[in-house]
């Protein structure tokens, strides 16, 4: 009775460490990718790519570089951006068309047969179905805005507007650099954690050996071999977590560059550690604002709103226009003789109020939310430039602990090994050195990951990161 009520004792204490243990090979799991300072977000559209690509049977090597070089080939967000400024491009030649002469050649053919009758005319003597009659009309026409303000400073906020888009297609390149290192970066340390995750499930393995034969043996109890296989099957279980991680993370990886989901590749690229030391924030700032596409973007949109808004004051003042044409007219074109006629049109706006004032009032409004746009975005900038540095530093000191770490709990463990090899504890200081090992390992390769993903932040947000993304985050 008394055996029973301790060996039930004994598997609940070991179900409820059962539970903290998985709770704890949980929130080991590597954290959700590096958040991106608003600013830098390119939304959605660099999450998907164009696929134009077959998938092969061999395993494809992959390594950063190549990576990045796909990304910026065939992720969306580049693509889209292509297409806006193609776009933007269109629109500048539309409205350079309003200030250029419009010229149109014709040529008509007209036969006709009237019956006077019908129109009510009935003239003694005179017949009542004329024709049929016809003539030839071969003729040039121009039309030419000569005197148009409005339409002049709709062009040039057209190509203002062309400007910022070709700025932000160079912009939506960085952030392609940012989004695939971002994404090769995961999978390394998703790579680097089933390693580690798979060395602590053999050593987990050789304790519960051990505790198994020392159970049999009589030297130990039944405890320590429940409480070493919990540690092993907790330990396979965060290795199957592992393992499923990094599977979804390349297929991210793949989406981000435009690579079939079929295709398998590895990565040939690991993230070294190399500390990035003596950065001025101040200096930094100033690169930054020097630098970046977006912010050169959002100036010329400011530009293209200010020439909106000259065009809408524009609209009160006169035009001039020409209207003319010439050709030849006559029975056939043998026949013709040259005809034409030329006008000219001035034209002022009297009742228009309405029209005028909304019109107004509106390329106001345009004008100063892209100031009030500009003014937050070099604030934004600022802040991703410090906030990156701030990580980078944050980053480098939790590696350096990290890696004192994993020393310590491997120590630690050999210790505990030792002295429950020699009979001198049961394997709970065991148990617990494992969970030390295996926490201090996925706090290292998260800690590796956050500083170089930092590092590629930095590299964003002072606009380089297209250039300079080698010398931020290397190879092997």
């Amino acid at each position: 009775m008394i055996a029973n009520y301790w060996r039930s004792a004994v598997l609940g204490l070991l179900l409820l460490s059962l539970g903290a243990s998985v709770a704890h090979a949980q929130d080991q799991s590597l954290p959700t990718p590096f958040q991106i300072p608003s600013a830098q977000q390119g939304g959605s559209g660099f999450q998907g790519s164009v696929m134009q690509q077959k998938s092969t049977e061999a395993v494809l090597p992959l390594s950063l570089d190549d990576a990045i070089q796909r990304g910026l080939k065939y992720n969306l967000g580049v693509v889209l951006s292509n297409q806006n400024t193609l776009s933007a491009s269109g629109s500048r030649l539309q409205e350079l068309q309003a200030l250029l002469p419009v010229a149109n050649a014709s040529l008509k053919e007209s036969v006709q047969q009237v019956n006077l009758a019908a129109e009510g005319l009935r003239i003694p003597g005179f017949p009542t179905i004329i024709g049929p009659f016809g003539y030839t009309d071969a003729r040039l026409s121009l039309n030419w805005s000569l005197i148009n303000v409005a339409s002049l400073q709709n062009y040039l906020a057209a190509k203002h507007n062309f400007q910022s888009a070709k700025l932000s297609a160079q912009d939506a390149r960085d952030m392609v650099v940012l989004t695939v290192g971002n994404a090769y970066l995961l999978v390394i340390a998703d790579k680097a954690r089933v390693e580690s995750t798979q060395a602590q499930v053999n050593t987990a393995k050789v304790s519960l050996d051990q505790a198994v034969q020392n159970h049999q043996a009589g030297t130990a109890p039944l405890l320590d071999e429940l409480r070493a296989r919990v540690d092993y099957q907790t330990q396979q279980q965060a290795l199957i977590t592992a393992q499923n991680q990094y599977e979804k993370d390349k297929i991210a990886l793949a989406r981000v560059i435009g690579l079939p989901l079929e295709q398998k590749f590895e990565l040939t690229d690991t993230a070294p550690y190399a500390a990035l030391d003596d950065v001025d924030p101040e200096s930094a700032v100033k690169q930054a604002l020097e630098n970046r596409s977006d912010l050169k973007a959002m100036q010329e949109q400011l530009e293209a709103a200010k020439k909106a808004r000259a065009a809408a004051t524009a609209e009160r003042l006169p035009t001039v226009s020409f209207a003319g044409d010439y050709g030849d007219i006559g029975p056939t074109l043998g026949h013709s003789h040259g005809t034409g006629d030329a006008t000219g049109t001035l034209s002022v706006p009297v009742l228009e109020e309405g029209k005028l004032r909304g019109d107004a009032r509106q390329a106001q409004s345009q004008l100063d939310s892209k100031r009030a746009q500009l003014s937050d975005l070099q604030g934004q900038i600022s802040a991703d430039v410090r906030d990156s540095i701030l990580d980078i530093r944050t980053a480098q000191k939790q590696v350096e602990v990290a890696r004192s770490n994993v020393q310590l709990a491997s120590e630690a463990l050999s210790e505990a090994q030792q002295r429950y090899a020699a009979g001198v504890s049961d394997n709970l200081a065991v148990s617990q050195a494992q969970q030390s090992v295996a926490q201090a390992n996925d706090q290292l390769v998260s800690s590796l990951y956050q500083h170089n993903l930092a590092k590629l932040s930095l590299a964003r947000a002072l606009g380089l990161a297209e250039k300079n993304y080698k010398s931020y985050v290397g190879g092997k």
